[in-house]
């Protein structure tokens, strides 16, 4: 079997670090797959998110519930290890991720969770990917990097790994 990465990220503007031409997030999600050999899978808003940081948060809270996505995945049965990746919008994952999630069957898989934030931890993204994951097993410890530390986090990954 194999391993699976399905990731959010967003560059432009990001809290604490200025422009960025690459998401922490898939900063992170590249180290995993270095790492581990998984597949990855980005997920991609329909619409992207403003450039500037004060406009996308505003978007993200206003995608909560309703956040079409470019493309979705519509099997997984290959996977039995699956890394949920996002920054923390709003408390949880962005909007999209839960697009993403909706209608797979995680029955049986084992799901790790990682995200990045600048002083939220994991915040509810744990609770939240249990729920949309019904019938796998979510490891309790997820990761949680700050976004601004993430060029710098390689080995904090793979120790968590």
């Amino acid at each position: 079997m194999k391993s699976l990465i399905i990731y959010f990220s967003r560059a432009d503007e990001n809290y604490a670090v200025g422009y960025i031409e690459k998401g922490n997030t898939e900063i992170i999600a590249e180290f995993v797959q270095e790492l581990t050999g998984a597949d990855m899978f980005k997920v991609e808003p329909e619409v992207p998110y403003a450039k500037d940081y004060n406009t996308c948060i505003k978007e993200a809270k206003q995608r909560i519930g309703n956040a079409p996505i470019k493309e979705k995945l519509s099997d997984i049965s290959a996977y039995d290890t699956i890394f949920i990746m996002s920054p923390i919008y709003w408390g949880t994952y962005a909007p999209e991720v839960e697009t993403a999630l909706e209608g797979l069957d995680f029955s049986g898989k084992k799901i790790r969770v990682i995200c990045t934030h600048e002083g939220s931890g994991l915040s509810g993204m744990p609770s939240d990917v249990k729920k949309m994951c019904k019938g796998a097993s979510v490891d309790s410890n997820g990761l949680a990097i700050i976004g601004s530390r993430a060029k710098d986090s390689r080995k904090v990954v793979e120790g968590w790994l």
